[in-house]
């Protein structure tokens, strides 16, 4: 369960610095509280899409990986922010990220504050 709160503080948290660093990312909300709670929930359903999703797309595209040395990683990182962005919309949460480099860029950033946020908060395994 501890594990499960400090990913989702993490994600939360990427998502934050992303939307913050780029313009294209958007949340919008009528007021702060209002803002924290989409950005929480959008963090829950991108840790959602990661768990589910993603190791489907890996396994499918490894060859990929392979050729690339890893760096279709970024890829499927963006097409994970961009399924996020597009069940939010679904799911009517004010979330949206607008095309596809845009996706890459913050896929990028999400996955290294989320990693820098995983290194500085304690889990289970500690």
């Amino acid at each position: 369960m501890k594990n499960f709160v400090v990913k989702t503080i993490a994600n939360t948290a990427a998502l934050g610095v992303a939307i913050w660093l780029v313009d294209k990312i958007s949340l919008t909300g009528s007021s702060t509280p209002r803002k924290v709670l989409t950005l929480v929930l959008v963090a829950l359903l991108f840790g959602v899409v990661n768990v589910l999703v993603k190791p489907v797309v890996k396994l499918l595209t490894f060859p990929l990986f392979v050729l690339t040395l890893g760096l279709f990683t970024l890829v499927v990182n963006a097409l994970m922010l961009g399924l996020t962005s597009w069940l939010a919309d679904k799911l009517n949460l004010s979330f949206h990220v607008e095309g596809f480099w845009t996706a890459v860029v913050g896929g990028l950033i999400i996955s290294v504050v989320s990693w820098a946020m995983n290194v500085a908060l304690p889990d289970d395994k500690d």
